[in-house]
């Protein structure tokens, strides 16, 4: 039988092997995360007619082709803006971790969603793995785990530690002018406490400063004082905050865990005393209320951030990336998504960012990589050789034919 014969055949099988991959590839261009393939052929093992050697060449016939490799492209794939918050694409290098019917995969497709119990899931139901935050903190030293965005978290309440005061006591005022500022702070129980603060004109440079609050049989009291001198060289108040005593506030009815600073020269505007009008006010507090999720975001770094009902916001958790050396071995596991192979090697699990991974961008989806041009001109090309091939089984059948006929 004619060698042309089995070699077509098997340039046949071997594109058709590449029709399929470009099918593949051309079904998926709207696949978020897809990564397209590219068959690699080479020829097989040629017969020798003839050994070489002693100056002269070896005369040997291949015996076709076949498929040496398909190869997978991990290159970028454009981005699609979405507005979804938990729709995240890598910009660069590394691959999401999902928890998937137990085993773990990888994958580049990140149209995930929040189911029932609020774990962030991809649209099969796997959970994304990365480090959940305890009370604000994020230790990314420990263990991978699913993660969470629960739906209506509560954030504890922050005791006010300190109290910011500022602008300015007039200088021109008379003894025994007052200027009176407010602000609420908030105890153990996030329980909101109108303070009043008194500041009264006792002599040149002098004044004091009478913190008060609603006691709990709703007379009020002094929780804090102090006499304020101003320094004209210093140019600032002595002593440099007002305590509002921790035992004043248990009296009144409040918990707090220790004092509460009402601080006069703690930043960039203190508190002065300068000619002109009093602007004296309480500008800010360090504590809040109890406050429910309302909103959630995930950072570049990957950082799942809560913001609250009270203004705070918080660290939920944090997104984990793997990255591979040779990405190319991954095996393909359906859903978008790969596994671990030996060719692969296993995968440094890190942050964004970080060693080679990329940085997340959410509310955006990476789309397929495939490039249709390329793609329909690749078609053309096997289409052609597979064309090719069946020409050679032609002739060779009618080789054959008059091999046949010779009988006759």
């Amino acid at each position: 039988m004619l060698r042309s014969l089995f070699s077509a055949v098997t340039g046949m099988r071997s594109h058709q092997t590449a029709m399929d991959v470009i099918g593949n590839n051309i079904a998926n261009v709207n696949t978020a995360g897809f990564k397209s393939s590219q068959t690699q052929f080479q020829d097989t093992l040629s017969q020798a007619l003839r050994a070489g050697g002693g100056g002269v060449n070896p005369a040997q016939v291949g015996l076709g082709v076949q498929v040496a490799g398909i190869a997978t492209n991990f290159s970028q794939g454009s981005a699609q803006t979405t507005n979804r918050p938990s729709d995240l694409m890598i910009s660069g290098d590394g691959f999401f971790m999902v928890q998937q019917a137990g085993s773990l995969v990888y994958s580049r497709a990140g149209a995930f969603s929040l189911d029932g119990q609020g774990n962030l899931v991809s649209p099969n139901g796997g959970v994304v793995q990365g480090w959940l935050a305890v009370d604000g903190k994020i230790n990314t030293g420990t263990s991978t785990t699913g993660l969470r965005v629960p739906t209506g978290l509560i954030m504890a309440p922050t005791p006010t530690t300190a109290v910011d005061a500022g602008g300015n006591l007039s200088a021109d005022a008379a003894v025994g002018a007052t200027v009176v500022n407010g602000i609420d702070v908030f105890d153990q129980t996030g329980r909101s406490i109108p303070v009043t603060l008194t500041y009264t004109k006792t002599g040149p440079d002098t004044w004091t400063a009478a913190a008060t609050v609603a006691g709990s049989g709703g007379a009020t009291t002094t929780v804090g004082s102090a006499t304020l001198t101003w320094d004209s060289t210093t140019m600032a108040f002595t002593p440099g905050s007002v305590a509002m005593t921790n035992a004043s506030l248990a009296s009144a009815g409040y918990v707090f865990p220790g004092d509460v600073a009402i601080n006069l020269a703690g930043d960039g505007t203190p508190l002065t005393q300068y000619a002109g009008a009093s602007t004296a006010t309480l500008r800010g507090q360090d504590g809040s209320s109890a406050g429910t999720l309302q909103s959630w975001g995930v950072g570049a770094d990957g950082v799942i951030t809560g913001s609250f009902s009270n203004g705070r916001t918080q660290s939920l958790g944090q997104v984990a990336l793997a990255f591979f050396g040779n990405p190319e071995g991954l095996e393909k596991a359906g859903d978008s998504s790969f596994r671990v192979s030996a060719a692969s090697g296993q995968p440094a699990i890190g942050v964004p960012g970080t060693g080679g991974r990329g940085s997340i961008a959410a509310g955006r989806l990476e789309m397929s990589n495939v490039d249709l041009a390329q793609e329909f001109t690749n078609l053309v090309m096997i289409q052609r050789g597979f064309q090719a091939n069946s020409r050679v089984v032609s002739a060779s059948d009618e080789i054959l034919q008059d091999l046949v006929n010779l009988k006759r």
